[in-house]
């Protein structure tokens, strides 16, 4: 018998913890929208303090020369960037450690539930990967691969956190009545899961494209990025049509068949909501030039849109199966 406090604990640490990865995620967009990506750099170091510098006089005076022996060429110091980029790290870290304590509270589930321990113990030796993985960005000298498999791997880390959370409430999502849903709505959240993918990886070779325009125009002049981008962003924004309609569909049919305080229902609001949000910062984006904010709201709003779809669909999933 599962500790009713125990479980509520596990529950909200996680929930907690997936709040912190969005949180890094979007740290992370303004991290790489402001060039601040090498603000530090060298890891787990900050110019070699743990605590960086405020001022360059901080500094010893060939750092510059220091640097670029190291492979870091036309190393400057820049207090905000250095600051910003120092700010994820700390994000990163807090992360860390509330992984530790979903983990930990998470052995209640070892009699119950083994599955839910082992899931969220690899989650922690996931995120600690994810760790390495940053300082390998960094060692990269932000190679865009490399952010692109950092991002990604964040959003395998919600997926699988989302998903040891619902299956540690499983006899609660076994009540959900759903029984008045067409099955060829989770057929479709496969679908739409699989537009979103393929609309993020457009989105990151977007990102790339958008990171070698803004070195090229020495992170200003922002108004005339637009001339240089790649036809994989006109792609991209077409292509948010098709994630719109798609997750309309799903909204309209779940709206059809529950109460409008149905879990499955608040869900459909939040995703239709979130993908609105994104649209209109991607509009922003292509119409405004690049205002830095928006980059990474735009990002985030894409990784919320996914966890938001994979939550429906475990739901959906619990609720009609009854079983594993």
């Amino acid at each position: 018998m599962i500790n009713h406090q125990a479980a509520l604990r596990f529950r909200r640490l996680g929930m907690w913890t997936i709040c912190a990865v969005y949180f890094v995620i979007l740290v992370g967009g303004i991290v790489r929208a402001s060039g601040a990506g090498m603000g530090c750099p060298d890891w787990p170091t900050c110019f070699g303090q743990w605590v960086p510098p405020t001022e360059e006089s901080q500094l010893p005076p060939n750092y510059q020369e220091i640097y670029a022996e190291r492979g870091y060429k036309n190393t400057q110091f820049n207090p905000v960037k250095t600051w910003t980029e120092y700010a994820n790290r700390l994000v990163g870290v807090t992360i860390g450690f509330l992984i530790f304590l979903t983990a930990w509270s998470s052995r209640i589930y070892l009699k119950a539930d083994k599955s839910i321990f082992y899931l969220s113990v690899s989650i922690f030796l996931l995120v600690g990967f994810q760790g390495w993985l940053g300082s390998a960005v960094v060692a990269s000298n932000l190679k865009p691969f490399m952010i692109t498999l950092h991002m990604l791997l964040a959003l395998f880390i919600v997926a699988l956190l989302i998903y040891a959370i619902a299956k540690s409430q499983k006899e609660y999502l076994f009540k959900i009545d759903s029984s008045q849903i067409s099955p060829r709505v989770n057929t479709v959240l496969i679908f739409a899961m699989g537009f979103t993918l393929i609309q993020v990886g457009m989105g990151t070779q977007v990102r790339e494209a958008v990171d070698f325009i803004a070195h090229e125009h020495k992170y200003i002049d922002r108004e005339y990025w637009r001339d240089s981008f790649p036809i994989i962003f006109y792609i991209h924004r077409s292509f948010s049509s098709i994630v719109l309609f798609t997750n309309l569909w799903i909204g309209w049919k779940i709206y059809q068949s529950v109460d409008k305080n149905h879990l499955l229902m608040r869900c459909s609001y939040w995703l239709i909501g979130v993908i609105i949000i994104a649209i209109i910062a991607g509009v922003t984006l292509d119409r405004l030039g690049v205002p830095p904010i928006a980059q990474p709201i735009h990002l985030l709003m894409a990784n919320i849109i996914f966890g938001v779809q994979f939550f429906i669909y475990i739901s959906l999933f619990y609720s009609t199966k009854k079983a594993l």
